[in-house]
């Protein structure tokens, strides 16, 4: 009888790992899905609604996704806790169908009858999907940390590995749809089959508690943690740096990378999300060598050249090249600000880990339409005036969007500049801590 409830455990615990594999390839298919459309909703949608503000317009209904993102996860610990892992994901999986459902439904309804009631359709469709990103990292983390507690750096490492995975297989799907002269709302509609897969199979699926709650921690201990830790703020503020660096310009780059390098931009976020693929599972020697702070301190350096290299871009290798060096420095940003948090304020859990990825989303929530009201500006400018930009075509008009492209990817290049003196003096810090 052991034996059989055993192998019911089991039977279990791989079922809510695949699915939570599932749930983080579908937020990154989600991501690079929005990147392909970007282009899209401008040219199709917002350019008929004001071609003057139309990639401001962009960058507004994209960024709702990181205010989703963001709010979800700062409550997301406690909404876990209350009701449980399955509401949560079943939350993530409702939201990225409905969601997708009206950008879709706002791509199709005419224009002039309805006018800017589609954008906020599309505002509220890719909020959405934002809430579902959130719920998604509120929930898969401390699940499998639940179900494989001797294990968990190594389980967590495979499972964010399915983000840039999901990444590749948006990016292709994008390339894919557009060689095949499909309609571009059918990414929306593939995005939302993993959706349904994951319902079904949270229903199935029967869900532990939290780590936290099995312990009997209270929340009175991590919130007296942040009035006892002045330095997680330092930590917090690098977070939104690091995290803007990072997905502010891969959800920008297919619009801005294809007017200056000729070719579709979606190939460098391909390119870049398999090299992270890779590269985040060595993560944990390199930072035997160097530290955290060490790591980081190199990866803004690496960051901050590979973003101003990829506003100069002007053809593919060059794009490429510099689209590595960006690559290498923004990869380990993420999961080394979170392990460095968690290392060094263990008793924060839940409330500083959620505080961490608000700061960051809320931090890309606002930089994405200052690039998109600098590709605006630039635009104009380079055209001349509005009434000179609605008659350019042809080259003209290519050589008036490259210099906009430009001039827009330079804004959150200063970011990893000025993350690199916070990060070098912690690190310095750790190193003459470590040779007392």
């Amino acid at each position: 009888m052991n034996g059989i409830a055993s192998q019911s455990t089991d039977s279990n615990r791989r079922l809510l790992f695949f699915l939570s594999n599932l749930a983080i390839f579908m937020i990154g298919l989600g991501f690079a899905v929005r990147a392909s459309i970007a282009g899209d909703l401008q040219s199709d949608l917002f350019n008929g609604l004001d071609l003057a503000r139309s990639a401001a317009m962009v960058g507004e209904v994209i960024s709702a996704t990181f205010i989703g993102f963001a709010l979800t996860l700062l409550f997301g610990g406690a909404l876990v806790d209350r009701v449980g892992m399955r509401w949560i994901l079943l939350l993530a999986a409702l939201a990225y169908m409905a969601g997708s459902a009206a950008v879709v439904a706002a791509s199709i309804l005419p224009l002039q009858r309805f006018g800017y009631l589609l954008y906020w359709l599309v505002y509220g469709g890719l909020l959405l999907t934002g809430l579902g990103w959130g719920a998604v990292e509120a929930a898969t983390n401390p699940l499998v940390a639940s179900i494989y507690p001797n294990e968990k750096t190594h389980r967590l490492n495979i499972l964010h590995a399915w983000w840039p995975a999901g990444i590749v297989a948006g990016g292709l799907l994008g390339l894919a749809l557009a060689y095949l002269q499909l309609p571009w709302q059918t990414n929306l509609l593939i995005l939302a089959l993993p959706a349904v897969l994951l319902g079904v199979l949270v229903l199935r699926a029967e869900f532990p508690v939290t780590e936290r709650v099995a312990q009997g921690f209270t929340y009175a201990d991590m919130f007296r943690e942040l009035f006892r830790s002045p330095g997680f703020f330092v930590w917090l503020f690098c977070m939104m740096g690091t995290v803007t660096t990072e997905l502010a310009p891969g959800q920008w780059v297919d619009l801005t990378l294809s007017n200056v390098v000729g070719m579709p931009g979606i190939w460098v976020l391909i390119y870049v999300s398999a090299l992270m693929f890779v590269m985040r599972h060595f993560a944990g020697p390199i930072v035997e060598r160097i530290s955290s702070p060490g790591l980081l301190t190199v990866s803004a350096c690496a960051a901050a050249v590979g973003l101003y290299g990829l506003a100069a871009a002007n053809n593919p290798l060059m794009a490429f090249a510099t689209a590595t060096i960006w690559g290498v420095g923004v990869c380990y940003f993420y999961p080394t600000m979170l392990g460095s948090v968690s290392e060094r304020y263990p008793a924060g859990g839940a409330l500083f880990l959620g505080m961490m990825g608000f700061a960051g989303g809320m931090a890309t929530h606002f930089i994405l339409p200052i690039m998109g009201g600098v590709f605006d500006q630039a635009k104009l400018a380079a055209a001349g005036g509005l009434d000179q930009m609605q008659v350019l075509e042809g080259e003209a008009l290519a050589e008036v969007l490259r210099v906009a492209s430009v001039e827009s990817f330079q804004v959150v290049a200063i970011v990893p500049v000025l993350l690199i003196p916070i990060f070098a003096v912690l690190w310095m810090l750790e190193r003459r801590k470590s040779t007392r």
